[in-house]
C-alpha cells in the first residue's frame, strides 16, 4: 500500500488543476471538464498524483489538508511566479511570518516557505500539513499506512517518504475538531498486488480508523476516516 494521490475539491476542476500543474511543473494525465489530473514525479523519489474533482457547493475555509511549496531564498519571485499564474495574497494578519500566504484561484489557502534545511530536497511541494487531535497516534497511524517514516519539521511529528525525497507530512495539532463536513482536500492510498483490502480495513479500524459507507453508488475503492476524522480513500491494486 503506499500513498497515491492527493485529491481536491473544485467548482472547476481544469481551472484548478491547471493552475497546480503549473505551480509545481507536474504533467497532465486527464483533462476534462469534470476531473484534471496531473503527475508530480521528484526525482529518486515518490510518485504524487494531483486529482481534481467537480464538486457542487464548496466550503470556502482553511483547510485541515494544507500546502506549501518550496521558495527557498527565492521565495519572493516564486510567489510573484504564482500570483502571475493566478494566486492571489492572504492577509494573515501578521507582518513577520517567514512564508508567503497565498489562495489558489479557488480561493484555498496555501504556502510559499522560505529556506529551512527540515524541507530540503522535496522539490516544488514542500509540505503536506494535517490536521489531528492527536499528532503522536496520527503519526503512527499515518506511517502505517504510507510506509512512511519519522522526519524533522517544525510539527509535533513528521513523517517523509523512505527515500528522503518529496514533500513532508506533518502532523499538527487541530484549532477545532473535525465536523460533518467533508475535507476539501484529502489523500487516496492504492494496495499494491498482494494486499487483502479487507485485512487493510481491519487494520485501519484496529488503529482507531472508521469505515464510511457514503450512498454514491457501487465504488471501486473504500473510504475511510483516520483517528481524526479526515477522510482518505483506500484503491484497489492495479491489474
Amino acid at each position: 500500500m503506499y500513498l497515491e494521490n492527493l485529491v481536491f475539491d473544485a467548482a472547476e476542476p481544469q481551472l484548478l488543476g491547471r493552475f497546480w500543474e503549473a505551480a509545481i511543473g507536474a504533467e497532465t494525465l486527464t483533462d476534462e471538464p469534470d476531473g484534471f489530473e496531473t503527475r508530480l514525479t521528484v526525482a529518486g523519489g515518490p510518485v504524487l498524483d494531483l486529482c481534481f474533482q467537480r464538486v457542487a457547493d464548496l466550503r470556502v475555509d482553511t483547510p485541515r489538508l494544507g500546502l506549501a511549496l518550496s521558495g527557498g531564498e527565492h521565495q519572493g519571485d516564486e510567489a510573484d511566479r504564482l500570483l502571475a499564474l493566478g494566486a492571489r495574497r492572504l492577509d494573515v494578519g501578521e507582518d513577520d511570518v517567514p512564508w508567503a500566504a497565498l489562495a489558489d484561484p479557488e480561493g484555498t489557502p496555501f504556502s510559499v516557505l522560505h529556506e529551512d534545511a527540515a524541507y530540503a530536497g522535496t522539490g516544488p511541494l514542500a509540505l503536506l500539513s494535517l490536521d489531528s487531535a492527536d499528532p503522536n497516534r496520527d503519526a503512527e497511524f499515518w506511517s502505517w499506512l504510507t510506509g512512511w517514516t519519522v522526519a524533522t519539521g517544525d510539527a509535533p511529528r513528521s513523517l517523509r517518504h523512505p527515500s528522503r525525497r518529496g514533500p513532508v507530512l506533518e502532523l499538527r495539532a487541530e484549532a477545532a475538531a473535525k465536523g460533518t463536513a467533508k475535507n476539501r482536500r484529502h489523500l487516496d492510498l492504492r494496495l499494491e498486488a498482494g494486499d487483502d483490502a479487507d485485512a487493510v480495513a481491519a487494520g485501519i479500524t484496529a488503529r482507531a480508523g472508521v469505515e464510511l459507507h457514503p450512498q454514491w453508488g457501487d465504488l471501486p475503492w473504500r473510504v475511510f476516516t483516520d483517528p481524526s476524522g479526515n477522510e482518505f480513500c483506500v484503491l484497489p491494486a492495479r491489474s
